[in-house]
């Protein structure tokens, strides 16, 4: 999606808007990041290693670093007993199977889950390297009966010790049968050296590592485990986890020190960005985005039903009100409670605080509306009203608590590590509910973003919840505080739901893909939540993501509206920036929707009380509507996989193993006929969590597919021709070429369906076509493109302003041109091919940006406001005239004020990518591109003062250097 950089204020600037850190790992933010986080004067704000960007540039890279190196590649028996399974196998770096299934592995075991997994590991000692003594040794971690099976996860020892990163196996077990494995397990099973090195060394390490000091930490643990490496052993480590202390600027590591040598082995970045009847006033989706002055639309929720309120809720775990603290069994009277403990976080050393005590225990704080009200006047912090912060806490404390209660019902529970103060069922540690901060840093000025830091069970996790404000050079969203919208709070819940449930209680999600799926889920299931209770935040469906937030209720912080998203896995890396987890996370996105509507198709959605009663745990899974169904796999899912490491394709695995355990195995060719139409089918390839390019495949293992074969005609029948499936071409994969000289094949294999492809070949340019794959067709994808006549490849010559002039000319969408000192009326000349005269007929124009390039004309990150937004097209005929002379030249064809239209709140990815136009025919040796208007400069939902802070400009066109840059990617001419 394309970004706006961040650019410092002018010196006029009393205070700046600091659009916040957003990490994703453990931790991860709801919002694309970029530009570096800056604290206000007076802070101190320490660096996150490897961080740079903030949230509207969605370029932050993960401080996630393992420096463990090498591979213990699997031995050739190992392999020999793998290709036995019958099943495709993954290898973790350990050298044991990283994903196995899904599949009847094994039969015949006890009846026993536990016993059975361990009855399977010593079975098969030659393939995971365990003998009976090291299973034996393995410590339970987790047993969870799905449907008629269960998920067993458990843990290496080795010697005294227990592993502290990977060293996990889970196994899925149904009626003494094996149906899949994911492991992190090494072969290695010795026990390490002992530490030479004291915890204080190891916690000083660290401290350095993460580029803190001692002062800039609040807390912090340090314990000794073991860290299995592929080729140096095992070895003694210190697990020590940072929680930071400066709440502007949230910072939280665990950091695995090796107790021998002092070098850090692992680090993983944890930001990831007296009435018996208490009630609470609240937003359960999303304020009306026009509520007038004084109007105050809330409804009360309580502890018990009552004639007074909409709704009545308690904790599951308890069945006690959400303000009593377990520990004394009392009402807190105040945002405080078992699972969530909220507070108003304005930062520049202001304090932490409760809402106001109530000891009615009605927590039914006034609220005016006050930041959207005052157009994001920073008076409104000084004001009585103090910014409407006790009303924002309430409900950030009572949406908290919704998230903690509906997950529960769905399996997130103390067994497998949720959010609790008190774990009243003696499972998992406790001590640990959701630190909710609101309207985060407001007095530093960090503004337009949210995020969650999630470490081990047993710790606190963190969420921060930002007020939003229009910036110039982007993002411009309202001015609204983000505590009020659901589809954010549920968004940043849902990560510490999957960094829990997911690869056991210590250690959480890493790898980009499995970053992208952290993203996507947050999405889908605060999208879920509200779907489920009949609640509706702002959106063209109901399926858009910060509407409420952004403004924009096309597709609100996203691309694309989940529901509406044509994106696969052959578009890793499409986004303008490149490889980017929010971006790429649209792709499970999509994928994950794809498969609840057919099961909603298979199912039906039932009645709104059908669906409540399955939202609060009244009604098992296998009776519920098809959405129920696809959301309880998903949970399910989370405990299938051990290993941190993980890619879309071992999720597939697990949605599938997940169907067996929990309905029978009734949807297997239901589930892989969408992640088939998602490039996740039978053939799909990834070397693992990290890889950006995986391999995609339209096939389903179930059969029934079409065979295509690409057939180019007309003047393309020579061409090298690329088909990719989906909208996108620059960093996408395609799935076929007629290229000889590749090993990619002219041939593939589709599920029944239709398809938007895209075909791209050098000196031919772009076309955009539909093919229809029918079951068991056999047949072939006729490929007529005409000639690019402004292609170099063609023969064209360009000329004219700006920098990169050849790459506008180059056949794909991966290069641009750009103008750095100037828009309007800046372009490029390109004289065609062999300089006669030749009809003119259509242009193809791209305004898509690409990722910072080191040392090119244009090198640095590209703000998405200075896309191409409008253009001319002029010809001339040297033949005729003379082409030296600008009154010599006719202009053919002024495009729409909003040819490449943006958005509200931000110009999104969809809007800029390559699309045609048709000019009326003309005759021509040259023609000209002119520059009209970039998004920043012609953009409205970018121009102007858009708010009433003194301290800040809003208007791109006159506050922001994308004011002076434009870039196009492509510019294509054809004949017919």
């Amino acid at each position: 999606m394309p970004r706006p950089e961040w650019t410092p204020r002018t010196s006029r600037h009393r205070r700046r808007l600091v659009p916040v850190l957003a990490t994703a790992a453990v931790v991860a933010a709801l919002l694309p990041g970029g530009g570096t986080a800056t604290a206000a004067p007076g802070d101190t704000a320490a660096p996150a290693p490897g961080r740079s960007g903030s949230f509207a540039d969605d370029r932050h890279q993960g401080a996630d670093v393992d420096n463990r190196t090498g591979t213990a590649a699997p031995d050739a028996r190992q392999r020999s007993l793998a290709r036995a399974t019958g099943v495709p196998v993954r290898w973790n770096r350990l050298g044991t199977p990283h994903a196995l299934g899904p599949a009847r592995l094994a039969t015949g075991l006890p009846a026993d889950p536990e016993a059975a997994a361990r009855r399977y590991l010593t079975q098969q000692r030659d393939l995971f390297g365990l003998d009976a003594d090291a299973v034996a040794a393995l410590d339970r971690l987790l047993v969870r009966p799905v449907g008629d099976g269960a998920v067993v996860t458990l843990r290496q020892r080795f010697g005294d010790l227990s592993a502290g990163h990977d060293g996990l196996v889970t196994v899925a077990v149904a009626d003494g049968t094996v149906l899949s494995v994911s492991s992190s397990l090494s072969r290695d099973t010795s026990a390490p050296a002992p530490a030479t090195r004291t915890a204080a060394q190891a916690y000083d390490a660290a401290l350095a590592d993460a580029g803190l000091d001692a002062a800039g930490v609040a807390s912090h643990q340090v314990r000794p485990v073991v860290v299995p490496t592929p080729l140096d052993g095992n070895r003694t480590a210190y697990e020590v986890t940072l929680i930071g202390r400066d709440s502007d600027h949230p910072a939280a590591f665990t950091t695995y020190v090796d107790a021998i040598s002092g070098k850090v082995l692992i680090r993983e970045d944890l930001v990831d960005f007296d009435s018996d009847n208490p009630s609470w006033a609240v937003y359960p989706a999303t304020p009306p985005q026009d509520l007038a002055p004084g109007q105050d639309p809330r409804v009360r929720w309580c502890a018990s039903p009552a004639p007074d309120c909409v709704a009545a809720f308690r904790d599951p775990a308890s069945g006690q009100p959400w303000d009593v603290d377990l520990a004394t069994g009392a009402p807190t009277g105040t945002t405080r409670g078992n699972s969530a403990n909220t507070v108003v976080s304005w930062g520049a050393g202001s304090p932490l605080v409760n809402a106001p005590a109530r000891p009615d225990r009605r927590y039914e704080y006034p609220f005016t509306d006050q930041w959207h009200q005052s157009r994001c006047n920073p008076a409104a912090f000084t004001s009585a009203q103090r910014n409407d912060a006790d009303a924002a806490t309430a409900n950030l404390f009572a949406m908290h608590n919704r998230m903690h209660d509906w997950a529960w019902h769905l399996g997130f529970t103390e067994a497998t590590w949720n959010l609790q103060a008190v774990n009243v069922s003696g499972a998992g540690l406790g001590g640990d509910a959701e630190q909710g901060r609101a309207q985060q840093g407001a007095l530093s000025g960090n503004r337009n973003n949210a995020n969650q830091s999630t470490p081990r069970d047993g710790l606190p996790p963190t969420t921060n919840m930002y007020l939003w404000q229009p910036q110039a050079g982007g993002p411009y969203p309202p001015c609204v505080d983000g505590d009020y919208d659901m589809t954010v709070i549920g968004h940043e819940y849902t990560h510490a739901i999957t960094n829990r449930m997911i690869a056991g209680p210590d250690s959480g999600i890493s790898g980009h893909q499995g970053g992208a799926m952290g993203e996507s889920w947050s999405d889908l299931l605060a999208a879920e939540y509200l779907y489920e209770h009949g609640l509706r935040a702002p959106g063209e469906t109901p399926f858009v993501t910060g509407g409420y937030v952004t403004g924009n209720l096309v597709s609100g912080i996203r691309n694309y509206d989940l529901s509406r998203s044509p994106l696969n896995y052959s578009d890793v890396g499409y986004n303008t920036g490149g490889p980017a987890v929010h971006a790429d996370g649209e792709i499970w996105g999509a994928t994950n929707f794809r498969i609840r509507a057919a099961l909603v198709k298979k199912y039906g959605l039932g009645t709104p009380a059908r669906q409540l009663d399955c939202a609060q745990g009244r009604v098992a899974a296998e009776n519920c509507p098809g959405n129920r169904r696809w959301v309880q796999l998903v949970f399910d899912s989370f405990l299938l996989q051990a290993a941190s490491q993980v890619s879309m394709l071992d999720m597939r695995d697990n949605l599938l193993t997940a169907d067996r355990l929990r309905f029978g195995g009734a949807n297997q060719e239901l589930i892989w006929a969408e992640f088939a139409r998602s490039g996740m089918g039978r053939d799909a390839a990834t070397v693992g969590a990290a890889d950006t390019d995986p391999t995609p495949s339209f096939a389903s293992p179930s059969g029934g597919n079409a065979t295509l074969t690409l057939r180019p005609r007309g003047d393309s029948t020579d061409a090298p021709i690329r088909l990719y499936v989906g909208d996108y071409e620059a960093r996408a994969t395609p799935v076929a070429d007629t290229d000889p000289a590749t090993p990619l094949p002219a041939t593939f294999e589709a599920v029944a369906g239709t398809y938007q492809v895209l075909a791209v070949a050098p000196g031919f340019g772009h076309q955009r076509l539909e093919v229809v794959a029918k079951a068991g067709q056999q047949g072939y994808v006729d490929l007529r493109l005409s000639r690019n006549l402004a292609s170099t490849t063609s023969g064209a010559t360009i000329t004219g302003d700006g920098v990169n002039l050849d790459r506008i000319g180059d056949d794909t969408e991966a290069t641009n041109w750009a103008s750095l000192t100037g828009v309007a009326g800046k372009g490029v000349t390109v004289t065609l091919p062999g300089g006669t005269p030749q009809p003119v007929q259509r242009v193809n124009v791209s305004a898509m940006l690409r990722p910072a390039i080191t040392g090119d004309a244009d090198p640095g990150a590209q703000n998405a406001l200075s896309a191409l937004r409008s253009f001319a097209v002029s010809t001339c005929d040297a033949s005729t005239t003379d082409c030296a002379d600008p009154a010599r030249w006719t202009r053919v064809y002024t495009s729409a004020d909003d040819a490449f239209p943006g958005g509200k709140y931000r110009a999104y990815s969809r809007d800029i990518i390559l699309r045609s136009f048709r000019v009326p025919t003309t005759v021509a040796t040259h023609v000209r591109l002119e520059v009209l208007a970039s998004q920043c400069t012609g953009g409205p939902a970018y121009a102007g003062e858009q708010d009433d802070d003194p301290a800040t400009q809003t208007d791109c066109a006159t506050a922001s250097p994308a004011r002076d840059q434009v870039r196009v990617a492509e510019f294509q001419v054809f004949g017919k």
